[in-house]
């Protein structure tokens, strides 16, 4: 056990919660998160966390501002209680992709949301794979950002191997690194898909720069959304040659349309991780394999609480 050290969570994901207090070797911590009959949050924690480093873990995916209040009364209710220091575990952290002004009267909802939390009482933030690296900029605590690919790629090792019969493929430019990463790790090739997006949801794969005739293509991604993204860069793999085609992404939205597109689609199979809890549709489409995050957030929280390096956690 972890002397002095306290896991939560509230009802975004309490099975990735769950083994990560396992992973940890530490007992989930006794609380209730419920609505009043209006709808307003209530939160009951249940045992002492005065003095104790406390972590909570929620991801504030779909209902997403359900899941930020939840969190927030949490966090108040907690720091209320005295605990020594509060760190808010978030593996997806809602409204990232709002990070920037796209329009002159537009706001910033990645960093409002960094503020809401410090206000609310978290002192530290814990999040997997941000859609934009210099969201932890929008933070005035420390913020640390793990990552998912070095366990979607020891995954990936595991079922099918290494090596130059695989290409690794960013979906867009702005995912090469994340794509160099991984296949770095399988010790394959690399291709980009040069995409143009013409609205929210909308874009369109235009060109490839790379080899996949013959390959077996991997798609790299932080996120599956409405899945179009993904489908279009599918079509676009076969179209010039490739063998075989999956996916591996961080979060499994999976929003609107985007199982019928992983069914109708010829992709091969997905990897996900565990930061989102899959709905029943996903659970059943026969594409999606899951592969869980808990034991590096568990190791995560336990150099913290022990103030160890996290980023040697890549190294």
């Amino acid at each position: 056990m972890m002397k002095g050290l306290k896991i939560f969570s509230a009802n975004a994901n309490p099975t990735l919660a769950k083994k990560v207090a396992e992973a940890a070797g530490v007992e989930l911590g006794y609380c209730e998160v419920s609505s009043f009959a209006d709808g307003e949050i209530q939160v009951e924690i249940h045992e002492s966390v005065r003095g104790q480093h406390v972590f909570v873990v929620q991801s504030t995916c779909p209902p997403v501002n359900q899941n930020y209040m939840e969190l927030f009364v949490m966090l108040d209710a907690l720091r209320r209680a005295s605990a020594a220091s509060i760190t808010a575990v978030i593996p997806y952290y809602g409204y990232a992709r709002q990070d920037r002004k796209v329009a002159p009267r537009a706001p910033i909802s990645a960093k409002l949301m960094a503020d809401l939390l410090t206000t609310a009482g978290a002192d530290r933030v814990v999040s997997v794979d941000l859609h934009a690296a210099q969201i932890q900029g929008f933070f005035n605590v420390p913020v640390d950002h793990l990552f998912a690919i070095p366990t979607l790629a020891r995954a990936w090792r595991d079922a099918y191997g290494q090596g130059s019969e695989f290409v690794a493929v960013s979906p867009d430019a702005g995912g090469v690194e994340r794509t160099r990463a991984f296949a770095k790790r399988i010790e394959s090739s690399m291709a980009i898909i040069d995409k143009r997006r013409s609205g929210p949801n909308e874009a369109k794969a235009l060109h490839l720069i790379g080899d996949v005739t013959g390959k077996t293509a991997v798609i790299v991604d932080d996120m599956i959304d409405t899945a179009g993204t993904l489908t279009q860069a599918v079509d676009s793999l076969y179209k010039n040659g490739a063998k075989r085609v999956f996916a591996v992404a961080t979060h499994p939205v999976l929003s609107g349309p985007a199982i019928n597109r992983l069914k109708e689609s010829p992709i091969e199979k997905v990897w996900v991780t565990d930061t989102i809890p899959l709905s029943e549709a996903a659970k059943n489409c026969g594409k999606i394999e899951v592969v869980s995050v808990a034991p590096v957030l568990a190791e995560a929280m336990k150099r913290i609480h022990g103030n160890d390096s996290v980023s040697s956690l890549f190294d």
